[in-house]
């Protein structure tokens, strides 16, 4: 290829190098993938430790306790038996597990308060993180026992019972979110393409990316330790923005050589417009994305990095070898036809009708659109959030049934807070009188409850002492009974010993610890992501009226999906179809994390169309011309790109925890309504009734850098003649 014109900007200069030397580029993403993802196989990723998630009081007692020495505790296991004369099946359990070889110890049974039930707790031997492994022998051996006492109910949970649980489930719900990801995204794009390699190139190049993502995963977590979901949300967020990147190139690509442009010109149209759109919108998902740092929360930094390569890695090859694989490609981009569905025009038809009344009357149209979303977002006013747990698990397992009846029946067994001394020496008359007036104190409140347990470091400078919350771990009961332990409990009747220091940890001080980070660190990051996506827009598009109205466009889709997840998931609709049990709020990082990902991934759209409206308002077109314009033109191409975005994000609604049931459900519908309501109805409307409005700077914002939108015209034989494509032979 000859580089016959002069071109301006990362992405076109990238594409002209990239189809000169697309040998070397196309073996230099394969080398890329391969040899990072060997490299870091042999380095190994850095996993977060509780040490490194923990917040506030719960944190700094967490990394006391990672820091004392203390063995390591196995993991602990529960069998319940409830209904009238029990006694016999207790005595069966207990027999049957101490002649379990997986079993290191078994406790004497505990009586429920009301008398109703008798719980078994028992130990398995080995490593607590590979306890999972051998427990179902154990699982087996109960059921055994509920089989020789039917009038009775018996059932084991614990943690590895649990872990298995979980483990068993998404690995099952991940698989299968594997086998079908890639087949229904290859089958959504054969029908925008209606050409099987156009189909292909996408997928191929968003899978390679989120490989090659996922191998940089390895050295970045030396700086910020990865958790295990990390890989997950790579996954989702990778494949459906490194398909979108591709989709809208390839899209312009093959409409310019469509209108007569020669192959050269329409890389080169192509790389100017949609590969300007990928770089500005994949920079501001990399914002958006860079606001969880804020959070100064292991997991969301974790999410960070992840996110951050991802949209990096697949920018990097939307603008190097795809533009090698266009040029080697050539007209044969289109090749294998699928009759019926390969089309020369790609604008909706559909969508064009609804522009033309949306353009006839805005005010109208806004009014509609805006109380639309207006109403979905309603629900978003009784918001509240909750912790994780295994309840958030199907209502429908097993485990997950035995661990809510022991929950209820013995909630201070189920969720303990532990108080955690350090102190020159937690041995001796000095403690023992210490912990005897901890007792005293914790049973005049009526708040916290029996049994009290501690256990000391070898060294004996590190307690840490267990006692039993009312409620569930996550209600107002057990937060008041914290916050009493916290204020006045645990610190007088420890905090006078020599050296002392003194924190309370356990699953509900650590849920209450970290929503508290968050609830501090919210301002920061909604003001560090719209800030920056405001400057990013405005410096891009050259209009204060533009970058603001994308901005506020984003977050009324943003709010309409976090109503959506509180009439479904806070309010219960649905639970049977999607397999859950309302637990009366939203997972606690999830309206952040949503928040974060939306506004990122709704740049890729609102970048797209604004380019395409900006193009023809900088040929001179009237506003509203250029509004029908650009968006009737991208029409196509930004229903194929939601609709690939909404079938992945609706297989995570298939997994089982809540968590991801809300993640999968919060971001398809927040994608369906920003492709429709907002980008086809609300933006021309709110751009039509603004008018040249919309372009307005101030005069001393003048120095801003002018950006071309397209290349100059050239002349050439049959330029904006549409022709039919045919393969190069």
């Amino acid at each position: 290829m000859k580089h016959r014109e002069n071109v301006t900007g990362i992405a076109a200069r990238a594409a002209v190098w990239s189809a000169r030397h697309r040998t070397l580029a196309i073996l230099g993403w394969i080398a890329f993938v391969v040899g990072i993802t060997i490299l870091s196989g042999q380095l190994g990723t850095r996993e977060a430790t509780a040490g490194d998630q923990g917040h506030g009081e719960s944190g700094r007692a967490d990394r006391i306790v990672e820091q004392a020495g203390f063995p390591v505790q196995p993991a602990g296991e529960m069998v319940i038996v409830q209904g009238a004369r029990r006694e016999a099946a207790v005595a069966d359990v207990t027999r049957t597990l101490k002649a379990r070889a997986e079993v290191a110890d078994v406790s004497d049974p505990l009586v429920s308060p009301d008398g109703a039930s008798t719980l078994i707790p028992f130990t398995v031997k080995g490593d607590p993180e590979t306890a999972k492994d051998r427990v179902q022998p154990l699982l087996d051996a109960i059921a055994g026992v509920q089989g020789r006492h039917p009038g009775l109910y018996v059932a084991e949970a614990g943690d590895a019972s649990g872990d298995k649980l979980i483990g068993d489930s998404l690995d099952e719900g991940l698989n299968r979110l594997s086998m079908l990801s890639i087949p229904i995204t290859l089958g959504i794009l054969l029908v925008a393409f209606g050409a099987v390699v156009a189909a292909l190139l996408p997928v191929g190049l968003a899978v390679t990316a989120v490989v090659g993502a996922v191998g940089l995963l390895a050295g970045a977590s030396r700086l910020v330790p990865a958790v295990d979901t990390t890989m997950h949300v790579m996954l989702l967020v990778g494949l459906a923005v490194g398909v979108d990147y591709c989709l809208f190139y390839i899209r312009r690509e093959r409409d310019e050589r469509r209108q007569g442009a020669d192959p050269h010109r329409a890389l080169v149209i192509a790389a100017q417009t949609s590969g300007r759109s990928i770089w500005v919108s994949g920079l501001t998902v990399i914002v958006a994305m860079a606001g969880m740092f804020l959070t100064y929360d292991a997991t969301f930094q974790s999410f960070a990095v992840g996110t951050i390569l991802v949209v990096a890695t697949a920018v990097l090859g939307s603008l190097t070898v795809l533009p090698a694989l266009l040029s080697a490609l050539g007209d044969r981009v289109d090749a294998i036809k699928l009759p019926g569905l390969y089309r020369r025009r790609s604008e909706g038809r559909v969508w064009n009708a609804v522009l033309r009344v949306v353009l006839a009357k805005p005010l109208l149209s806004a009014v509609v659109a805006v109380a639309a979303l207006a109403t979905l977002a309603a629900p978003m006013l009784d918001l509240r959030t909750k912790g994780e747990g295994l309840g958030d698990l199907s209502p429908k397992a097993p485990i997950v049934q035995a661990f809510t009846r022991i929950n209820a029946a013995f909630p201070s067994e189920t969720s303990p807070a532990e108080v955690v001394v350090q102190a020159t020496t937690v041995r001796g008359p000095e403690f023992e009188a210490a912990l005897a007036g901890f007792k005293r104190a914790a049973q005049a409140t009526g708040r916290l409850r029996e049994p009290i347990d501690v256990r000391v470091n070898p060294a004996g400078t590190v307690a840490v002492v267990s006692v039993g919350l009312p409620g569930d771990g996550s209600d107002r009961t057990s937060e008041q009974a914290l916050e009493t332990l916290r204020a006045t409990v645990a610190p007088q009747a420890f905090g006078k010993l020599p050296g002392a220091t003194v924190a309370v940890t356990g699953e509900t001080a650590s849920s209450v610890d970290f929503n508290r980070r968050l609830d501090a660190s919210l301002p920061w990051v909604f003001g560090f992501v719209l800030g920056l996506a405001f400057l990013l827009l405005l410096v891009s598009f050259r209009s204060v009226v533009v970058a603001a109205t994308g901005v506020v466009l984003n977050l009324l889709s943003v709010a309409a999906a976090y109503g959506m997840l509180v009439y479904v998931f806070q309010y219960g609709h649905f639970e049977s179809l999607l397999d859950f049990r309302a637990a009366g709020g939203i997972t606690n990082w999830m309206p952040l994390f949503l928040f974060i990902i939306l506004f990122g991934l709704s740049m890729d759209y609102h970048v797209f169309v604004l380019s395409r409206i900006r193009e023809g308002h900088d040929r001179g077109l009237s506003t509203r011309d250029a509004v029908a314009r650009g968006i009737g033109g991208t029409a196509g191409v930004i229903t194929s790109a939601a609709v690939v975005m909404v079938a992945v994000f609706a297989l995570f609604a298939t997994l089982p925890l809540i968590s991801t049931k809300e993640l999968g459900v919060g971001l398809a519908a927040a994608v369906l309504l920003d492709a429709t309501i907002i980008r086809a109805v609300l933006l021309p409307a709110v751009m039509a009734l603004l008018g040249e409005k919309n372009w307005w700077l101030p005069r001393w914002l003048g120095w801003l850098p002018q950006v071309a939108h397209e290349p100059p015209p050239v002349a050439a034989a049959g330029v904006g003649e549409e022709r039919e494509l045919v393969p190069a032979a």
